[in-house]
C-alpha cells in the first residue's frame, strides 16, 4: 500500500547516502565509527537546523497510516527483535534513528544494528546527570562495535540550568527537570527522523505492559518501534552473556534500571526493576514514553 507521505512508505534515498545525519553525529565520526586509534568522542551540540525545529511543529498520522502501522506491529508479534530491525531499516533508513540511555537492553540492540546496519544514528540525551559509569559505557561500546552513541545535550548546561531556576530542578520539579532536558532535545532530534526505535519491554512495569511492536508516537511525529517488547529480562541477560555485550557495571551493584544520579537508587529484593527511578515519588516515567 502507498502512502503520500515520507513518513510510512520506505525511503528511496539509501543507496545514494554513506551516512546521512553528519550534521547530528559528533565530531570527526560522521561514519558512525570510532577514530583510528581513539575511540574518545568529544560531543558537539546539534546544528542550527535542528535545535530550531518548533515543538508546535510534530508530524501527525492519518488514519489509513495509524492502521497501517498496527497492521505491521500486529505482523511482527511473532519475528525475532533482528527480524524487526531489518524490517525497520529497509523500511526507513537512512531516516532510521536510534535513543538509548545505555541500559542493557539499548546494549542489546546497538550490537544488533552493528550486525544489520551500523550506520544507524544512535545517540543518548545527556542530561549531564548520568552517572559516570554510564559515559564510561559508551566509550567500551565505541570500542567494541565501532558506534560511538551521540550525546544530545539541552541547551542549557546543568551549572546554568540550576542557576537560572534557583537550584536543581529535580529536587522541586522532576518532571519539568525530565520534560527541559530529555523530551525537548528529543523532540529536537526526532525532527530529522521518520522512524526511532525503544529498548522498552512490556513485562518492565506496568505502564509498559501493552506496547506495540510500531506504533505511531504522536508526542515526538514519527514512528516508534520497540523490538524487544516481546523479550524479557532474562531474554536480555542471556544475550548480553552469551556475546559478551558490554554493559553498565552498576547492574552488578542493585540498579536494575539507571537513569540520572539524583533520582536513582539500588532496588531491594522483590521491588519491581524500575523501583529505584525517582523513589519515594508517583513519578514512574521520565516522559519519553508516555
Amino acid at each position: 500500500m502507498a502512502f503520500a507521505t515520507p513518513i510510512i512508505r520506505r525511503s528511496v534515498e539509501v543507496a545514494m547516502v554513506r551516512y546521512p545525519h553528519e550534521h547530528l553525529r559528533v565530531a570527526g565520526h560522521a561514519d558512525g565509527r570510532s577514530a583510528a586509534g581513539s575511540t574518545t568522542a568529544e560531543p558537539s551540540r546539534a546544528a542550527s537546523a535542528v535545535k530550531s525545529v518548533p515543538v508546535s511543529g510534530v508530524r501527525t498520522a492519518t488514519a489509513e497510516e495509524l492502521q497501517w502501522l498496527a497492521d505491521q506491529s500486529q505482523r511482527l508479534e511473532s519475528a525475532s527483535p533482528e527480524e524487526i530491525l531489518r524490517w525497520a531499516v529497509e523500511r526507513y533508513f537512512p531516516r532510521f534513528t536510534m535513543a538509548t540511555g545505555l541500559g542493557p537492553e539499548g546494549c542489546v540492540i546497538i550490537s544488533m544494528l552493528a550486525k544489520i546496519e551500523p550506520r544507524v544514528y544512535v545517540f543518548n540525551l545527556d542530561t549531564g546527570y548520568q552517572f559516570p559509569e554510564t559515559l564510561a559505557l559508551r566509550e567500551r561500546i565505541a570500542e567494541k562495535y565501532g558506534i560511538v552513541v551521540d550525546l544530545q545535550r539541552p541547551e542549557l548546561s546543568v551549572e546554568e540550568y540550576e542557576a537560572a531556576n534557583g537550584g536543581p530542578v529535580y529536587k522541586t520539579d522532576p518532571d519539568r527537570c525530565c520534560f527541559d532536558r530529555k523530551v525537548r532535545v528529543l523532540q529536537r532530534v526526532a525532527a530529522n527522523f521518520d522512524a526511532w526505535a525503544t529498548g522498552i519491554r512490556r513485562d518492565q512495569s506496568p505502564t509498559r505492559a501493552n506496547t506495540p511492536i510500531v506504533k505511531w508516537d504522536a508526542k515526538f511525529g514519527l514512528v516508534k518501534i520497540s523490538p524487544l517488547a516481546n523479550w524479557t529480562r532474562k531474554d536480555v541477560w542471556r544475550r548480553i552473556m552469551e556475546e559478551g555485550i558490554p554493559y553498565n557495571p552498576l547492574h552488578d551493584q542493585g540498579y536494575p534500571s539507571i537513569g540520572c544520579w539524583p533520582c536513582t537508587r539500588p532496588v531491594g529484593d522483590g521491588e519491581d526493576e524500575r523501583a529505584g527511578r525517582w523513589s519515594g515519588t508517583a513519578k514512574t516515567e521520565c516522559g519519553l514514553h508516555t
